[in-house]
């Protein structure tokens, strides 16, 4: 046998497979880490209200100290995002798998065993640090163990646990405000965020290597096999030759793929402001939409609009394949625009303070919570797609990292900056910016590729070295 490079799929039968229970199993073992995303996410508005409104806690946040924790973990999140992402390019997906969770699930039992602000900072750290690693690790072998059909429902649905995530955090939220202490409801509520983790920490180390890093990064069809008889329920031949793949240095894939990742990282980023400015405050958002007496309906109400963005993941997730990562990108930062916009011209306001609406308030608060289900069967959902399609094998997990952290500095950012926002400009002025980072990002994501039903290597043009007989290569040699 002798070695071509061409372009071609030498992963044709697992790309041509079924969707089948293997890819179930694997897409659970990758999601319950995205739970714990949503559901902090959520919750730590009730914690950060909690600590530093007139309830009996152990200590009390001021409001620098507020903003320092509720960005801590996101910041640190762009930390593993990158730290995790190249480590799984460089020594493989299956080595470091499982580790990231097990940080996270320390970082979210020490939140809630914290004593002071300094304490509970630390441990939310952590708590980034894992959620970070989990995002390019678990979306790269989800994306690698895919079929080309239902590859986009497949990643969609690992980050649609967030939906579940969420719905627990307004549900659990809830109930321990209105039979526990705030002391102890703070704590429950941070700690309850490990147990799903916990659940499939082991499962995640039992996780075969995945078919194209163990063949075109380090050369192991054993691995390659395991892998294939999870997916297929048969071990696969893999036509790919001893050389594996034509591997481009970091910087000819810089060269190559500059302007892709560029749109992913930056359509991240701008999505990022609007979800997690809205998402973490919507605690303090929602009351100066609809005024209530009791933190119970205060949280349940802040919690609506969770509860309406849910449903989006799934919308994303199983209209992703058919609509495209593209169409779903584009119309939901187009909706989040129009929302924004809509809300900020029906407030009354004077100055910074919002007097009413000039249509039903309940009716503003319905378009608001609109917002939510479009970020999500929009670019929240898409942004965390794309990457794991537009970047060849040897760097598609650095790369989803990359265009990861850049969003969560965008979240930090707008988690830091949030507080301050709308105690200067309001609510109003906060929803006219929002409306206008949205546009920015359906005007940017017009240049992205759309990936939907091709096989990975045909979308990242990279070229494989096929086995083919020496007769073929020579065909006049005896």
């Amino acid at each position: 046998m002798g070695e071509v490079y061409k372009l071609s799929n030498a992963f044709s039968e697992l790309d041509r497979a079924k969707l089948s229970w293997g890819h179930i199993k694997v897409m659970i073992v990758s999601g319950l880490g995205f739970f714990t995303d949503a559901y902090d996410l959520f919750v730590i508005g009730i914690v950060l209200m909690l600590l530093s409104g007139p309830y009996q806690t152990s200590f009390h946040l001021s409001g620098h100290e507020i903003g320092a924790v509720g960005a801590s973990s996101l910041a640190f999140a762009m930390i593993g995002q990158l730290l995790f992402g190249k480590i799984a390019d460089k020594y493989g997906r299956k080595k470091i798998y499982g580790i990231e969770l097990s940080i996270l699930i320390i970082g979210a039992l020490l939140s809630a065993i914290s004593w002071n602000f300094e304490s509970l900072l630390i441990s939310r750290i952590f708590l980034g640090i894992g959620i970070g690693g989990d995002y390019p690790v678990s979306a790269t072998i989800m994306s690698e163990y895919a079929n080309a059909k239902d590859r986009g429902k497949l990643v969609g649905l690992v980050f649609a646990m967030q939906g579940f995530g969420a719905i627990t955090a307004v549900v659990a939220s809830v109930i321990l405000v209105s039979y526990l202490p705030a002391e102890i409801t703070w704590r429950a509520l941070l700690a309850i965020g490990a147990i799903p983790p916990l659940s499939v920490v082991y499962l995640r180390r039992k996780v075969p290597e995945t078919p194209r890093y163990a063949l075109l990064v380090s050369n192991n069809q054993e691995e390659a096999k395991k892998a294939s008889k999870i997916i297929i329920g048969k071990e696969i031949r893999f036509n790919v030759g001893n050389n594996g793949i034509t591997h481009l240095t970091f910087r000819e894939f810089l060269e190559k793929y500059w302007k892709s990742l560029f749109i992913a990282s930056f359509a991240w980023f701008l999505m990022d402001i609007a979800f997690y400015g809205t998402g973490i405050y919507s605690s303090f958002i929602v009351p100066q939409m609809i005024s209530v007496d009791s933190i119970h309906m205060k949280i349940l109400i802040s919690g609506i609009p969770y509860f309406v963005g849910a449903f989006g993941y799934f919308f994303a997730a199983f209209l992703m394949d058919s609509l495209g990562r593209k169409r779903i990108q584009i119309q939901g930062f187009i909706a989040m625009a129009a929302i924004y916009l809509i809300v900020a011209l029906s407030l009354v306001s004077n100055g910074k303070d919002v007097l009413g609406f000039y249509v039903p308030k309940y009716l503003a608060f319905l378009i608001y919570s609109l917002s939510f289900f479009f970020i999500n069967f929009g670019p929240n959902e898409t942004t965390f797609v794309f990457p794991t399609e537009l970047f060849p094998t040897k760097y598609r997990s650095t790369s989803h990292g990359i265009a990861a952290a850049t969003g969560k500095a965008g979240a930090a950012l707008s988690t830091y900056l949030f507080p301050l926002a709308l105690e200067s400009i309001g609510i109003r002025g906060v929803l006219f910016i929002l409306s206008g980072v949205s546009m920015l990002g359906a005007i940017i994501s017009i240049w992205l590729k759309e990936p939907a039903g091709k096989s990975l290597e045909e979308i990242t043009e990279e070229k494989v070295a096929i086995e083919v007989p020496i007769s073929v290569l020579h065909p006049y040699s005896n």
